[in-house]
């Protein structure tokens, strides 16, 4: 046990500092990136090195039902031997007891990593990267509603009821005194991620009643969508106690702005040169590259980055989401933006992303279009100029037609593994069909008597 506890992370080990270590969670994301896997007394935890859940965890839709992704050996559901990786050791401080969480990797039988599970898509897109002499490093943007209790699914979403016992206003981005009405959510969410080593850049207040958008620093794609993993998770808890509920949905209220998850890129050599800039601080052809695959390759992934039915109104002309995949400099109306930065920091940012996806998920798909990109050494359409939603709408205009294109992508599902990409588009299509046999109050509203 003393073993164990050594070999923690400093902030785990700060955070049990004089507590007698109860639980570990052992917890694998899935296809959705909810937390899998199973709770075991600490001492049992320090004994063991894996333990053992069915593949058919990767299998499930989000409404729990299944999409026939067995494969020829049917639906028997093996074993899949999980691993843990310490340095995810990780406080749950929201917990009745001193408990820990851990993030564990799926491989076969044979050692060979899982292809479906999501954090081991991340790390073979990663690798390909690596294997091209250059690290990835990205930097995530969270954006989140904390809205009213809702225990009836039949009910609008309403924004939460802040300290003046007003509802949540919207229209106020960036206001100080909006993020002051759930001071007391905002207060935990840094107290937690403080006990679990998180660092936060920075809160804000963004455009829709009671969202709000959380900044993550720059670094290691693997490790950043860990702590995205680990901060869904932890808002969630720190929103149950104080009455209200945080929601990553594309788009939770009608009439506000959806939610995303935008992804800052940059590719550094083994130097720790940003490639993207030249010896003069001019931008690279790596650069135009890398724009141009994401440009040319997007639409093939839209499918992972806006996963739900929910995702395609978030799509909306003028409500602060893309609608194509133009770029511009310092332009928040396209779908790619290079933000103002010096040289060495030169990034690219990825604004079609929903806060709904799995950020495993979302950063390998987004990592792979620019990986494809420098690959093919294309070049960008020309920059764009003014508003973008005046342009021509080009992503998709539903879970149905993305995943056509996430279908008809070869190159695509080669880079991201293409037994991941066969069981993603059986259970997104299963996924879809559960949706398509709920009958819903518009439906109810307008063609009951009216047809």
């Amino acid at each position: 046990m003393d073993a164990f506890l050594n070999s923690l992370p400093q902030a785990a080990k700060s955070y049990l500092d004089g507590h007698r270590l109860d639980e570990v969670e052992c917890v694998i994301p899935d296809l959705p990136g909810i937390a899998r896997g199973k709770a075991m007394p600490a001492a049992k935890f320090a004994k063991q090195s894996q333990f053992f859940l069915p593949n058919s965890i990767f299998f499930q839709t989000i409404t729990g039902g299944w999409g026939e992704a067995a494969g020829p050996d049917g639906f028997v559901e093996p074993d899949m031997i999980l691993k843990p990786d310490m340095s995810t050791a990780s406080a749950a401080p929201w917990t009745g007891d001193w408990t820990l969480q851990v993030i564990h990797d799926a491989f076969d039988r044979d050692g060979t990593p899982v292809p479906m599970a999501p954090r081991n898509v991340l790390k073979r897109v990663v690798d390909l990267y690596l294997d091209m002499g250059v690290k990835p490093v990205v930097a995530p943007e969270l954006e989140f509603y904390l809205v009213a209790p809702n225990r009836d699914p039949s009910q609008v979403i309403e924004p939460m009821m802040g300290r003046s016992g007003r509802p949540a206003a919207g229209r106020q981005a960036y206001s100080i005194s909006a993020v002051d009405e759930y001071g007391p959510v905002i207060d935990d969410i840094y107290d937690f991620a403080e006990a679990q080593g998180l660092e936060i850049d920075g809160i804000t207040q963004e455009g829709g009643a009671g969202q709000v958008e959380i900044n993550l620093r720059h670094g290691n794609p693997v490790r950043l969508a860990d702590e995205v993993f680990f901060f869904k998770r932890l808002i969630k808890e720190a929103a149950l106690k104080h009455n209200c509920l945080a929601t990553f949905m594309a788009k939770p209220i009608e009439d506000e702005p959806g939610s995303a998850m935008h992804i800052h890129h940059s590719l550094v050599d083994d130097t720790g040169q940003n490639i993207f800039s030249g010896p003069q601080g001019e931008e690279t052809d790596a650069f135009f590259h890398y724009i141009a695959g994401l440009q040319n390759h997007l639409p093939s992934v839209i499918a992972i980055m806006a996963p739900y039915v929910n995702s395609y109104r978030r799509y909306a002309r003028d409500h602060a989401a893309p609608i194509n995949l133009e770029w511009a400099r310092d332009n928040r109306t396209t779908a790619i933006r290079i933000p103002i930065s010096t040289p060495d920091a030169r990034r690219v940012e990825n604004r079609v992303c929903g806060m709904d996806a799995n950020p495993y998920l979302a950063m390998a798909a987004s990592l792979a279009c620019g990986y494809l990109g420098l690959k093919e050494g294309k070049h960008p359409d020309k920059q764009y100029h003014g508003e973008a939603y005046d342009g021509e709408e080009d992503i998709p205009s539903g879970l149905g037609p993305a995943l056509d294109l996430f279908d008809a992508a070869p190159d695509m599902q080669q880079v991201l593994g293409p037994e991941f990409a066969r069981v993603y588009s059986i259970v997104k299509r299963a996924e879809y069909d559960e949706f398509l046999q709920v009958i819903s109050p518009w439906e109810r509203e307008h063609l009951l008597l009216n047809v």
